[in-house]
């Protein structure tokens, strides 16, 4: 077999320290990625990376390897010496595709007491994602930033549904981190929303204080109200009252079906800061016959 220099294969020298390795391993790992790089060797030269980092990461395997000494060339002919492995350098076990017969023969080909397995898919990424009522209402897309051991940070563009809701948790296939010879694992996020200055949400409905002045509560009238989707015009009852309740439908956050809009009327007194106002507000309590406070007793 042909005897493989992992400190040449990462571009560092046999004094690097753990940092000045993992530093070169994500350069180089992401560099020669095969999801994204266009050399025509890419997923060779991933697998030798990976092989490289594989052992100097390993303190242990660092030291094994080390043994061999610093006179060997890459490409050269090489079998380790007789008893090798039970010197130290045995039990880290291989068994997958992206080890080479180099480092079988030396660390091993059958999974020893403690290897570990190389899992089938990367690592899945949890993360909340913070979004305007907007964006809940409309849907649309946002930029992340993923630290990924592979690739190093990536910069990932995530569309948000339309009619997502507060803790709705969002599957991205693919878009975790990578693992080694695996697929990505997948992105998972978690919906929390921004308060807004207008509209408060609870579950699917969204509610809005629509302030209405005392003759629009009286006589009833048609006003307009802002919704997410734009202004709509509203029929307010004649006689209502604060607090009343009218339900737009379909004007809320999901789909099929989607939430309501529930507005909650608030009845705005004008302030008597006239002349002409204070005499109208005085001719309204002598010709009206109105005591809000007779069922009180007093």
């Amino acid at each position: 077999m042909k005897y493989k220099d992992y400190y040449e294969t990462l571009g560092v020298p046999r004094s690097a320290s753990g940092d000045e390795i993992k530093r070169a391993y994500r350069r180089l790992a992401r560099k020669f990625h095969p999801d994204v790089s266009k050399e025509a060797n890419a997923e060779e030269r991933f697998k030798d990376i990976g092989e490289a980092y594989e052992v100097l990461k390993d303190a242990e395997k660092r030291a094994a390897y080390d043994q061999l000494g610093s006179n060997w060339k890459a490409g050269q002919d090489f079998r380790p010496p007789p008893g090798w492995q039970q010197r130290g350098g045995g039990g880290f076990g291989a068994g997958s595709d992206i080890f080479s017969e180099f480092f079988e023969d030396l660390f091993g080909r059958s999974r020893a007491a403690g290897a570990r397995p190389r899992p089938a898919t990367g690592e899945d990424v949890r993360t909340q994602l913070s979004i305007t009522l907007e964006e809940a209402f409309s849907g649309g897309e946002r930029v992340l930033r993923i630290d990924d051991p592979e690739k190093g940070e990536r910069r990932i563009k995530v569309k948000i549904p339309k009619g997502v809701t507060e803790d709705q948790q969002i599957r991205m296939a693919g878009l975790g981190r990578t693992g080694m010879a695996a697929r990505p694992g997948d992105l998972y996020l978690s919906i929390k929303l921004d308060a807004h200055p207008q509209f408060q949400v609870e579950g699917r409905d969204i509610h809005l204080d629509l302030p209405i002045t005392p003759w629009e509560a009286a006589l009833g009238a048609t006003v307009t109200a802002p919704t997410l989707s734009g202004a709509v015009n509203i029929k307010i009852p004649p006689g209502s009252q604060s607090g009343k309740k009218l339900k737009i439908p379909n004007r809320g956050l999901g789909q099929k079906p989607a939430g309501d809009l529930i507005v909650a009327l608030q009845i705005v007194v004008p302030a008597a800061d006239t002349d002409a106002a204070k005499a109208l507000y005085a001719q309204m309590a002598e010709e009206m016959d109105f005591d809000p406070r007779s069922d009180l007793g007093v």
